[in-house]
């Protein structure tokens, strides 16, 4: 009988993309009944400061991380047996957060990563929070990976900073004309494919983002999470399926 183990979302970084993973968990786990479904529990604690405003060093940016550790064990007390964080920028502090973690975290980045080397992606674009950018933390793992990683220029990536948080954390509209040409800029320097690297983006796919060259990080994480919880993922596109093969 296969281990179904107790998941922690370990969210609220932003508030609306942990309910949209949680929506992707559901909708795209096989089942006949709600016993079929994976049994979590939710954190959304809205209240986590800033994880790009800390990374750049902004004044008056205060740590994220005792928040996030402090959700991490509750999570973990209360019985989860594995966390997710649906969030890229917040795996800047992964190391820290899974150091003390009583439980093991699957990681958005890593997971990404892998899928993307698994279907032979050798150049990419990133379209992510200037923190993530910042941090390198998918940079590092994409040339490990041996896959080169390309990000907006400074104009490039203000329109996407402006669509994360003057967009959609607001709960307003995006450009999508603007989006669209930063992202048309990335594939005319000769990336494959654009990862969706920040779950605000992501947020995107439901308003109809669906071009094909887009990968969305957090159904790669949503897809990923399923195997690990011992459920059978349905609904990706075939593509996908090579995420079997990746180590959790």
């Amino acid at each position: 009988m296969k281990r179904h183990p107790l998941l922690g979302v370990l969210g609220g970084l932003g508030p609306m993309s942990t309910f949209y993973f949680c929506e992707l968990l559901t909708a795209h786990t096989k089942a006949r009944t709600d016993a079929d479904h994976i049994d979590m529990l939710i954190s959304s604690r809205a209240s986590t400061p800033d994880r790009t405003a800390y990374i750049l060093g902004q004044a008056g940016a205060r740590d994220p991380l005792p928040v996030m550790r402090e959700e991490a064990h509750r999570l973990a007390a209360a019985g989860a047996e594995l966390l997710v964080i649906p969030c890229n920028t917040a795996h800047y502090f992964y190391d820290g957060l899974a150091k003390d973690c009583p439980v093991p975290i699957l990681n958005i980045i890593r997971q990404t990563v892998a899928f993307l080397q698994m279907r032979g992606i050798r150049r990419c674009g990133l379209l992510a929070t200037e923190g993530t950018v910042a941090s390198g933390a998918y940079a590092r793992l994409f040339a490990e990976a041996g896959i080169e990683c390309l990000c907006p220029d400074p104009q490039e990536q203000a329109v996407v900073t402006g669509i994360i948080y003057g967009a959609v954390k607001q709960n307003l509209p995006p450009d999508f004309a603007a989006f669209l040409r930063v992202s048309q800029a990335l594939l005319n320097r000769g990336c494959e494919c654009l990862v969706l690297g920040c779950t605000e983006l992501s947020l995107l796919r439901r308003e109809g983002l669906r071009q094909p060259w887009f990968v969305d990080s957090l159904e790669v994480l949503a897809c990923s999470t399923i195997l690990a919880c011992g459920k059978e993922p349905t609904g990706f596109p075939p593509e996908f399926d090579c995420l079997r093969e990746v180590t959790v």
